[in-house]
């Protein structure tokens, strides 16, 4: 499968039923995962309020962790590092442990773990890895799953816009920055991911209303302003959105404000990742380098071996 083809998987992807038995109470959610698997934890524990939850990027787990605790592990490969780590510190506290992995290590040393399909990037398995987490603890009617189906599939037909704003930032030579806000705060980090990786750029993110205490001074001020551009979501609170204009008024500075077709929060989750995705392909594209290639990580790997 090409990176195109990847891209294109993720509408199937929402399709997917699986999900965990939940037959013991906890009384609250750690979630363990790095680069495209980590996300995933960001995303969930930005949206599910019901009980605490605690995404982790790193090696080390919460001192709270015990036998009342549901510990989740996500890694595409089953070897990462600092998630396997993890799950042997959350066996010696007794926590209750899953895993969503295409097979490796992980595999092997979870037994309650849903397998996903091998042989894409990690970054390329976002539905299969979080889709469990909706299945398990909010379960979405067909309907919603149809319409973000629907949406994702226009999106693989027709990505105009999305080359157009890949164009600019070639064209420009800029440094993408990219404003998100509650509940799309880590949907703002997996752009900034999905620029480092698929395109081979740098780029950084904040979020509203918290950038208006730091980052809206050097808005208007800053050396070099005209090598970054500016991206912010639309947001459902209309004091974000209010936000988002003072800001710009303020500052002087311009954002193209990415609007969703929909305001479901499940459609408007993948739609605006979607849109990432078809920007950063049709800029490495531009660029002319391989979205696919991640060798300098994996050689990175190799010597921490």
């Amino acid at each position: 499968m090409n990176f195109l083809d990847e891209l294109k998987n993720l509408k199937e992807q929402i399709k997917s039923k699986d999900k965990f038995d939940v037959n013991f109470n906890f009384d609250n959610i750690v979630i363990s995962g790095m680069g495209g698997s980590g996300i995933v934890g960001s995303i969930f524990q930005e949206y599910y309020t019901s009980q605490p939850v605690i995404s982790i990027g790193d090696y080390g787990i919460p001192a709270f962790v015990n036998e009342k605790t549901l510990f989740i592990a996500v890694s595409y490969s089953g070897n990462t590092e600092e998630t396997i780590s993890n799950v042997e510190d959350a066996k010696k506290k007794g926590a209750h442990i899953w895993a969503i992995t295409s097979g490796g290590k992980l595999a092997t040393i979870v037994e309650d773990a849903i397998i996903i399909p091998s042989g894409i990037q990690p970054r390329s398995a976002l539905g299969y890895m979080l889709m469990p987490f909706y299945n398990t603890f909010a379960p979405l009617s067909d309907e919603v799953i149809n319409k973000t189906y629907e949406i994702l599939s226009d999106m693989d037909k027709n990505h105009g816009e999305m080359k157009s704003e890949a164009f600019k930032i070639y064209e420009n030579s800029s440094i993408p920055i990219i404003y998100g806000s509650k509940p799309f705060k880590s949907v703002a980090y997996r752009w900034k991911t999905q620029f480092n990786e698929n395109a081979k750029t740098f780029a950084f993110y904040s979020y509203f209303p918290e950038l208006n205490h730091n980052d809206t001074m050097p808005l208007k001020s800053a050396y070099r302003r005209n090598e970054y551009m500016f991206y912010a979501f639309e947001s459902d609170n209309t004091r974000i959105n209010h936000r988002i204009s003072i800001t710009q008024e303020v500052t002087g500075e311009r954002f193209t404000v990415i609007q969703s077709p929909s305001n479901d929060y499940f459609t408007k989750l993948f739609y605006l990742i979607h849109y990432a995705d078809y920007v950063t392909y049709e800029l490495a594209l531009v660029r002319n380098v391989d979205p696919t290639d991640v060798s300098t990580i994996e050689e990175l790997k190799k010597k921490l071996a």
